[in-house]
């Protein structure tokens, strides 16, 4: 039995296959675990998650001193709770709709099905009294069904993807009971206040209960419904940037590439939320424009597969390798494309690299959560060189304010916008970079779970009530 545990679609490690074969496991990239970590091990805490691989029936695990709970899923329900409802029904609704969702009601009771099993196995692990956080749109059921089951545990829920306001989210067939999922909470976190507003809004139409500011009365309880923006681990970037294999490969970068004037730089999981293809339009109107000559500026795109099974992600890769191919045949020299395009998974320490080598980050999703590489470059330039080209429509936009803000579906502004950044004085991207370094270093993702876990501590137990 824990008292801390935390309840995610993966568990926080990934498979690692041995050169004879032999099966281990290696812990997963990203500040979630990062920031999570020393608290589990400081509680023994537990952390319940899938393994990755579907029918595969695991026991609990200790792996780096965590204590880890699978739970398994078969093909079927990585068919329909994940790739369906998960990421065909809620990830295209929560992100404004920008391809139509599905509304399948297989894939709806697979998702009960699933955030089911999830939320037993919580109460099965939880000591009496725990706090139990419960993470991301694949399991907003959980809160309200651990609740039933276990009215003595304290329950935080975190969206790490935006909450759409009512107009797109009555679209939903299942909209009620999603809100009561949520609302099975203490504490309801967003990343950004107008996201927390929206599901307070929403659960008044929904639920006719009565709400006060950001608390929302239900069932004899006060749910919170709050925004605690997520960031970066700094510690772990600063240790990066100063290793001399790290800024020695930056510098091949550079080298690699040409040595070109200016290096734009996006990095992105391949998905139709992130605005790759308007940004390379830009780049490559830029180019037929004359506003920048061949070798003068490269553009890299780092493309993390995500998603490959889905149909609309395949459709996605094929336009987007098509977009990169005609630009570089059509400006590219020989041995010097214009647009260095990579659909691969990177290491931290070639990210770290990569952010050193960039002279211009381009961050445009047409929506986002948060966006966490826009703060990781600001992160990684302690020299405060560089540029941060940044949609209005990231979460970071609300922090990050002194970057070149941009409307992403706005090409012709876009182009303005990267020529000022790759243009602009050296002493106005210092003044930019020092007021955003600020905001991410004094709030970083440790900062992060510690406020959210403070507000649940100091939230009511609804068994007290």
């Amino acid at each position: 039995m824990s008292d801390f545990v935390v309840v995610a679609n993966r568990l926080p490690v990934d498979r690692v296959v041995g050169p004879e074969g032999e099966v281990g496991w290696r812990r997963s990239p990203g500040g979630l675990v990062t920031a999570i970590t020393p608290l589990m091990r400081e509680r023994d805490g537990a952390w319940i998650g899938w393994t990755g691989a579907a029918d595969e029936e695991a026991e609990s695990f200790t792996e780096d001193g965590l204590r880890l709970v699978p739970v398994p899923l078969s093909a079927d329900d990585v068919e329909l709770y994940y790739e369906g409802f998960s990421n065909a029904t809620l990830w295209p609704l929560y992100h404004d709709a920008i391809v139509p969702p599905e509304f399948h009601r297989t894939a709806w009771d697979a998702y009960v099905r699933v955030n089911r099993r999830f939320a037993e196995k919580a109460a099965e692990v939880a000591d009496k009294g725990a706090l139990v956080w419960v993470q991301d749109y694949q399991l907003q059921l959980v809160p309200k069904m651990l609740r039933e089951l276990r009215p003595d545990v304290r329950i935080g829920f975190f969206l790490h993807i935006p909450f759409p306001p009512g107009e797109l989210f009555f679209r939903l067939p299942w909209r009620k009971e999603i809100v009561e999922g949520l609302l099975g909470a203490d504490l309801v976190g967003f990343q950004l206040p107008a996201a927390a507003a929206n599901f307070v809004r929403l659960s008044r139409r929904l639920l006719d209960v009565r709400v006060h500011g950001s608390m929302v009365h239900v069932d004899g309880r006060d749910v919170l419904a709050e925004a605690f923006p997520i960031s970066v681990d700094v510690d772990e970037l600063t240790d990066l940037i100063h290793r001399p294999d790290v800024r020695a490969r930056a510098a091949q970068v550079r080298k690699e590439l040409g040595d070109p004037a200016c290096i734009l730089l996006g990095v992105d999981r391949l998905d139709y939320t992130k605005g790759i293809t308007q940004r390379l339009e830009a780049f490559g109107e830029l180019l037929a424009d004359g506003a920048f000559k061949p070798g003068e500026a490269v553009f890299v795109q780092v493309a993390t597969p995500s998603r490959e099974r889905v149909e609309q992600y395949q459709i996605l890769r094929d336009d987007i390798e098509l977009q990169v191919g005609r630009i570089n045949g059509e400006f590219g020299q020989l041995g010097n494309p214009v647009i260095n395009y990579m659909h691969t998974s990177y290491a931290r320490e070639e990210l770290a690299a990569l952010y050193l080598a960039a002279d211009v980050m381009v961050v445009t999703p047409l929506r986002d959560g948060m966006n966490l590489v826009a703060k990781e470059y600001v992160a990684c330039h302690e020299d405060l060189r560089g540029a941060l080209v940044l949609s209005e429509f990231a979460g970071a936009a609300e922090e990050l304010r002194r970057a070149y803000l941009v409307n992403p579906y706005d090409v012709d502004g876009l182009k303005r916008i990267l020529l000022e950044a790759v243009r602009a004085d050296s002493r106005d991207l210092q003044k930019r970079m020092r007021a955003m370094r600020r905001r991410v270093v004094d709030n970083d993702v440790a900062r992060w779970a510690s406020e959210f876990l403070a507000r649940l501590r100091s939230s009511t137990p609804s068994h007290d009530q």
